[in-house]
């Protein structure tokens, strides 16, 4: 985004919200699952959706506009993209995240509470925990698959045995690692919903066997056992500095000397904490959900890993587009 300097400028960053809407109403309508595979005349699609066939045919131009439909004589079929990843019916289907992503409309609308408040306005104790974690699981599935194996690529652990992947969630980056190199074995630690989803991903997978699963609140419990390196993906932003070097700690006890820790995060990269503006962005999400999650410099980060226990951190870079987020991967030495 560029930086705000007139009227017109601000203007067009507060209406940015209209696309997204349009986006969130296309999925609230489930209208890419309706569409499939066939090519509907616009009369057809409103009836079939129930929809007022003015309010339709100006949604669907605005979502060809973008490529997501494709118009010809007044008639409408899904894109390619459209057609797999948002139609339900489809195998590439990605709801859980889009659910997720649905969701947070509503959420956003309570920042203004949450600023005054510094704390989530929605409490967690209404959320049917086994569920959410099970779907929000998921979710975190269909964000990681297509960047865990690019990742995966990119890191050397060749000479690793053994590996750690703590709060792992569905296990995406492990068994990426996993195929990539096929002497490693490794552990992805999470709670129970979690670890259940990652074993049904795991037995879809040619290296699925190669995954063991350990159940713990990590933050709460010690980490049993000695790996060659620890794999620590988006976990950091949940908590607050005196938390993670708990953490940290109790990382370095499970690390031989040597033993490599790899963080990917939403590291802020520059002296004044403002940039990358994705990375200040998601510190909103975390001041949104978490009662105390942030998102932190690598200055921060490298400061609490010389003080638990770890030496030599440095910035891996990773080919641009190719991670989570931008700025590389931060790795530190038991």
């Amino acid at each position: 985004m560029a930086t705000i300097r007139t009227f017109q400028d601000f203007r067009d960053a507060i209406a940015g919200y209209r696309l997204p809407r349009i986006l969130l109403t296309a999925l609230d309508l489930d209208l890419f699952t309706a569409i499939g595979a066939q090519t509907w005349s616009l009369a057809s699609l409103a009836r079939h959706l129930r929809a007022s066939p003015r309010g339709l045919e100006i949604l669907c131009r605005n979502l060809a506009a973008v490529g997501l439909l494709v118009k010809s004589r007044g008639r409408y079929r899904n894109s390619l993209f459209a057609e797999t990843v948002l139609n339900a019916k489809h195998a590439g289907y990605r709801g859980d995240y889009l659910k997720l992503l649905q969701g947070q409309w509503d959420d956003w609308s309570t920042l203004t509470r949450s600023v005054c408040l510094g704390q989530p306005v929605v409490a967690g104790e209404e959320l049917d925990e086994t569920a959410y974690r099970r779907q929000f699981t998921w979710a975190m599935h269909h964000r990681s698959m297509d960047v865990a194996p690019r990742l995966a690529r990119q890191l050397d652990l060749l000479r690793a045995r053994t590996l750690l992947d703590l709060g792992g969630g569905p296990g995406t980056y492990a068994l990426a690692f996993l195929k990539k190199n096929l002497r490693l074995r490794a552990t992805v630690c999470d709670r129970a919903p979690a670890l259940a989803v990652a074993r049904e991903i795991a037995e879809q997978s040619p290296v699925g066997q190669h995954l063991s699963y350990l159940p713990l609140d990590f933050m709460k419990a010690p980490i049993p056992g000695r790996y060659d390196v620890v794999w620590l993906s988006n976990v950091i932003h949940i908590y607050s500095p005196a938390e993670n070097q708990k953490l940290l700690r109790k990382i370095a006890r499970v690390l031989p000397p040597g033993g490599r820790l790899l963080i990917q995060e939403a590291f802020l990269h520059d002296h004044n904490g403002l940039a990358p503006l994705g990375a200040n962005l998601f510190a909103v999400t975390m001041l949104l959900f978490t009662d105390r999650g942030n998102t932190y410099s690598v200055r921060e980060v490298t400061d609490w890993l010389m003080r638990t226990g770890f030496q030599r951190v440095s910035l891996l870079n990773m080919k641009a587009g190719t991670g989570d987020w931008e700025g590389g991967i931060l790795e530190a030495v038991r």
